[in-house]
């Protein structure tokens, strides 16, 4: 167990947490949520003593070992990949260490025999002979091949140094297991790797993430830091939001009896409950829903953006056509002869293992970029909005926001500075917000520019290369909603599962040999061994 006791940190003026108690107990999984600039990693910070609160303390139970997911990717790059692993469990490194250079002194004593001999015992309780093993099973697990685990971590690319550090946090069973944002740079097959070694943890996880499905599949709790306070929540991240805004609901309905409420709050609970008894989730996360006091759920004031996308006019059934296109980058295929027929309301993710050449194709698409070869066309009636994975391009000059978004307005009524301001602050700019220039935003505040160019324009086809990138948990619910409620058709890449497998009614997946086109939902195609076989194939 760790516990955190009337802990409150500020900078200056900015008080980031006021009076935080919050115990974290064996056995369940925690997932840390907020807004942006609300203070997850810092509050994960401070849990592991990187920062320092302004008062209060937190606790570890005596004689656990805390374990946490290192950010610093270069630490470690004189150390060999296998050794930077079991270096997650201090104690058993050191013991390592003190023992190899006893062993290698030319005039071993009596004294030095004696030490051996304590460290030996000491080596043996922490199953020290095994570790070895353990850290190349969980590198393997995390699809670091054999080859790598004895190269300098230095030598490793980016992105297999954070599934090294991932299994140096995984590694000799911690008590208290540590996770800022532990599935960045993974793909799906390890994710859920990684959550099936979660769900099986029998200790303590506190874990900070955007992945909702990640969230889903492994946390028993919810805690939401909120205004400098941390509330704490039965169930995972859907549990929340759904009954968060159920609970929003029934306190601006004033008709409704207390008897009432009570009665479909339980009846919320019930469903979801039962809902969650055919997922992965443990047997012991159900049981916290069943005997969950009502009194527990509480409406969050946790904003959310506005986004809505209309078509001005209906599409005809013509969408687009796409015959023999083919593009390459530094010599290398990135697909070739790839045909497709979009249909009217169609909602396909674009899925591959290679991003390149998804933003490729998105960039042909949209005109921005000249196949190799092959070509496409619209229908007559068909109108496009792209969001680019690279908007860079859009926000260089230094215009306030408001006259930013003036240059997408369609009528002189969506010109006015009223409408302006009121469509930005439903899109979370308000007041001050609203005169940044467009060069200083964040990677977050330019996606929902981007989003609010988008509804702007009330196209009939949306085009979306990666949407939910530098987006919050609240805006991704909120395009994930806003993508399900569109009446018109939709192409689109994302990492998100959850977004991919509620919004998505086709998938199609690019490789450089063809393309797997399949209408069903994005679970089955992950699932269907057929699939599978054909993906081996045509990536060979």
């Amino acid at each position: 167990m760790i516990s955190v006791n009337n802990l409150s940190l500020q900078f200056g003026k900015r008080v980031l947490f006021d009076e935080v108690n919050v115990k974290f107990v064996n056995g369940n999984c925690y997932g840390v949520i907020g807004a942006n600039g609300a203070g997850k990693s810092t509050f994960l910070k401070i849990l592991t003593g990187e920062q320092d609160p302004t008062t209060g303390r937190v606790e570890l139970e005596p004689g656990k070992r805390l374990a946490v997911l290192k950010q610093n990717h270069f630490e470690f790059d004189e150390y060999e990949v296998l050794q930077t692993v079991i270096m997650g469990h201090k104690r058993l490194f050191e013991i390592m260490t003190e023992k190899d250079a006893l062993y290698a002194k030319p005039d071993f004593s009596d004294e030095d025999g004696m030490r051996t001999a304590e460290l030996e015992g000491e080596f043996a309780d922490l199953e020290g002979w095994n570790a070895e093993t353990d850290a190349a099973t969980l590198l393997s697990n995390l699809g670091i091949e054999e080859s790598k685990h004895y190269i300098k971590m230095d030598e490793l690319s980016n992105d297999l140094k954070v599934r090294v550090l991932l299994a140096q946090a995984l590694f000799g069973n911690p008590d208290v297991l540590v996770l800022d944002e532990p599935t960045n740079d993974l793909d799906l097959k390890t994710i859920g790797w990684l959550e099936d070694f979660l769900l099986d943890f029998k200790n303590t996880v506190i874990v900070v993430s955007h992945d909702r499905h990640f969230l889903d599949t492994v946390c028993t709790h919810i805690c939401d830091i909120d205004f400098s306070k941390l509330n704490m929540f039965t169930g995972n991240y859907s549990f929340w939001y759904q009954s968060s805004q159920l609970a929003a609901r029934q306190r601006s309905d004033k008709n409704k009896k207390a008897e009432e409420k009570k009665k479909e709050l339980q009846d919320f609970i019930s469903r979801f409950s039962a809902n969650a008894s055919k997922s992965k989730q443990a047997t012991s996360r159900r049981k916290m829903l069943d005997n969950m006091n009502i009194e527990e759920i509480q409406p969050s004031s946790r904003k959310y953006p506005g986004i809505t996308f209309h078509q001005e006019r209906e599409a005809g059934n013509q969408i687009l056509s796409i015959e023999n296109l083919s593009a390459s980058a530094e010599g290398k295929t990135l697909f070739k002869g790839l045909n497709l027929i979009v249909n009217k309301g169609d909602k396909i993710a674009f899925i591959s293992k290679n991003s390149v050449a998804l933003t490729a194709f998105f960039e042909i698409i949209s005109g921005n970029a000249k196949p190799d070869t092959g070509e496409f066309l619209f229908g007559t009636t068909i109108s496009t909005a792209y969001l680019p994975n690279d908007n860079h391009a859009y926000f260089e000059d230094k215009l306030p926001l408001i006259d930013w978004l003036r240059q997408y307005a369609q009528t002189d009524e969506e010109r006015e500075e009223v409408y302006l301001r009121t469509f930005l602050g439903r899109m979370l700019f308000t007041g001050e917000e609203a005169l940044k220039t467009a060069n200083v935003l964040s990677g977050g505040e330019k996606v929902r520019c981007m989003l609010s160019k988008m509804m702007l324009a009330k196209a009939n086809l949306l085009l979306m290369d990666e949407p939910t990138n530098h987006l919050d948990l609240e805006s991704i619910t909120a395009l994930n909603n806003g993508m399900n409620e569109f009446q018109g058709t939709l192409m689109f890449t994302s990492h998100d599962h959850e977004l991919v497998n509620t919004v998505a009614n086709r998938i199609v997946e690019i490789t450089p040999n063809g393309i797997i086109d399949k209408m069903m939902p994005y679970d089955d195609y992950l699932a269907d061994a057929k699939i599978v076989q054909l993906q081996e194939e045509l990536y060979a």
